[in-house]
């Protein structure tokens, strides 16, 4: 006997629903929300990779399909970051798994003049987002924050940092896993050292178990791809963990519609 199971999604304007068949035999537990979505547990590059990173390429997006040329270590990738901010302005670095929540965030907190995803602590120079996914050139998602020091305080980012994600799980953010979604503060000062230093001494008082994130210098940033910039700003969907600090629902009925096709396509094969 197969029964139906109703997937809906709610946005500002209209409801979604949608029935999903399925064989009681099988276990298979569902929900969606427009703030979660739990896919099956797996790490995102490979998700991405299967079909959302398909769609996107379909569109135009993505890297090409030449052949990735061999890993070799760079001393360009390794040395410090050499970009300069604006005038007045710092730069800061967070990584905290998934870079698109993360990158929201920040662009919330006033004072915060411009950010950037990208690519960093790895030795491969000038990486792609599929070198990145691959695990082999060990580098990091990240977020380059450009602020005023004036306006905001290097503290408040650190508490926005921390506000975010687990910092003892190692390499892994919610349902993101791998070493690109380890966590990490990335420093361009000796006053930003200290400071960070502090913070992590605070915050391992209050935890009962041992905080895993990297303090690191910040070493040279890899802008990634065009289509991964101010991803959830634009309308974009698909992020674990930092979404409840987004302060806003963050829906788009076209990523619903690219989202329900990859469900449709995991989960269709259970009546077969």
């Amino acid at each position: 006997m197969l029964r139906s199971l109703t997937l809906v999604a709610t946005t500002s304007t209209s409801t979604i629903s949608k029935p999903l068949l399925f064989s009681p035999s099988r276990k298979l537990t569902l929900f969606f929300s427009p703030f979660s979505l739990p896919f099956p547990q797996t790490k995102r590059s490979l998700s991405l990779h299967r079909s959302p990173m398909n769609i996107l390429k379909s569109f135009g997006f993505g890297a090409n399909n030449k052949p990735t040329p061999p890993m070799q270590n760079s001393a360009v990738a390794q040395g410090p970051d050499d970009d300069v901010p604006a005038p007045a302005q710092q730069f800061a670095q967070f990584g905290a798994g998934c870079f698109w929540g993360v990158e929201l965030a920040f662009q919330r907190v006033p004072g915060v003049t411009k950010t950037e995803v990208g690519y960093t602590q790895g030795f491969r120079d000038n990486p792609s987002y599929e070198d990145v996914c691959s695990g082999t050139t060990n580098h990091n998602e990240v977020v380059r924050v450009q602020y005023d020091p004036k306006e905001c305080s290097f503290d408040t980012l650190l508490d926005v940092f921390w506000a975010g994600l687990d910092p003892t799980t190692l390499n892994r953010q919610g349902n993101d896993v791998g070493t690109q979604y380890r966590s990490g503060i990335y420093y361009y000062t000796p006053e930003q050292e200290n400071a960070a230093r502090e913070s992590m001494e605070k915050q391992q008082k209050l935890l009962n178990r041992k905080i895993v994130t990297e303090l690191l210098p910040a070493k040279k940033f890899y802008r990634a791809e065009k289509y991964h910039q101010q991803y959830l700003a634009k309308g974009g969907r698909f992020c674990w963990v930092w979404v409840p600090l987004c302060g806003k629902p963050i829906f788009s009925a076209t990523m619903f519609c690219l989202l329900f096709g990859f469900v449709k396509s995991q989960f269709f094969g259970l009546l077969t």
